[in-house]
């Protein structure tokens, strides 16, 4: 069960990452740009980490990057999550 809850949470993080990546690149934007909009203790290696689902970003780091990409929080939640999730990530 463990390996499961595990790979759910992955799962997550790539389907959040990728939403906020498309939201980015939607508004134009590169990595570097979204770093300075969130003014310092960020880096564009810590942006491209979140995007591809590498760490798992706190709520607050969240909430500073729908601030810097001008998004209510939740649009950043906008996802599909389903059973053939490993397929699409």
């Amino acid at each position: 069960m463990s390996n499961m809850s595990s790979m759910e949470k992955a799962d997550l993080l790539k389907l959040i990452g990728k939403r906020i990546k498309e939201i980015r690149e939607s508004k134009g934007l590169a990595q570097l740009d979204v770093a300075v909009r969130m003014e310092g203790n960020i880096d564009t290696t810590n942006i491209s980490r979140i995007e591809s689902g590498r760490t798992n970003p706190t709520v607050y780091t969240l909430f500073r990057i729908s601030q810097a990409l001008e998004v209510p929080m939740s649009d950043l939640f906008n996802i599909e999550y389903s059973n053939t999730i490993q397929d699409e990530v």
